[in-house]
């Protein structure tokens, strides 16, 4: 786990400077719009798209956009001709990747993750050749200062997997991907304020790396996810 509790946490900070940037906001539009595109409007019978104004909310995108998202995915607007794909790459010193998509143009899309992987020194893989190490699984992620005793007491009787307080006094919170919105919904119940929950890819075979390996796999990362049509970058990277 020590690997990715280090890449969460950065990956959660980050999140922040992309919402003053706006481009936050594009990405959680284009997840809202498939959301709705695929399972409709109605977010209690939509668990994707409760996910996705959970996303919202963490960025603090404006209610005016949301609203504008949803319309595209229900109304068939031309934005909401996405489509869903999925990358396997190595980044340097074997650390695996797995790269999700969200684009209405699939041929520049990977034109353009496969420039950012090998010009990073790393190389894409075939399907399968990295998912293996990665569980997909529920993640609620508290910020430092919460009630720490409450908090697993809540996690615990709604049947998390896993619950771990982190070096810097963050929470981790693990869940099998269905039992996410029950787990969520408790803590919700029990006024527990947490800072992200959404299905994720966990690592089960990490990749140690040192701190000097692991600031230009950094960087990788953070170009690929600076790309537009880039959802989410998940690794394996253990940092020793």
């Amino acid at each position: 786990m020590a690997g990715h509790n280090k890449w969460s946490s950065i990956k959660h900070k980050k999140a922040k400077t992309d919402a003053q940037k706006g481009k936050a906001f594009s990405k959680v539009a284009r997840e809202i719009v498939m959301a709705v595109k695929l399972g409709g409007e109605d977010q209690d019978m939509n668990p994707r798209l409760r996910l996705a104004l959970q996303k919202a909310k963490e960025v603090n995108m404006p209610n005016d956009n949301i609203k504008r998202a949803i319309q595209k995915g229900a109304g068939g607007d031309s934005d909401a001709n996405l489509e869903e794909n999925v990358y396997e790459a190595y980044a340097p010193n074997g650390v695996a990747l797995i790269i999700t998509t969200l684009t209405d143009n699939k041929n520049r899309t990977i034109a353009n993750i496969k420039a950012i992987i090998n010009k990073g020194g790393g190389n894409m893989a075939t399907p399968g050749a990295v998912s293996y190490m990665f569980d997909t699984k529920g993640l609620i992620l508290f910020e430092p200062g919460i009630d720490e005793d409450t908090a697993m007491e809540v996690a615990l009787g709604a049947d998390a997997d896993n619950f771990e307080t982190l070096e810097d006094g963050s929470i981790e919170v693990v869940t099998d991907p269905g039992q996410l919105e029950t787990v969520r919904k408790a803590f919700d119940e029990a006024n527990l304020e947490y800072s992200t929950a959404t299905i994720t890819m966990l690592p089960n075979i990490s990749a140690p790396v040192n701190e000097e390996q692991a600031e230009k796999i950094m960087s990788l990362i953070e170009k690929l996810d600076d790309d537009d049509d880039v959802q989410d970058v998940y690794t394996n990277m253990e940092v020793s």
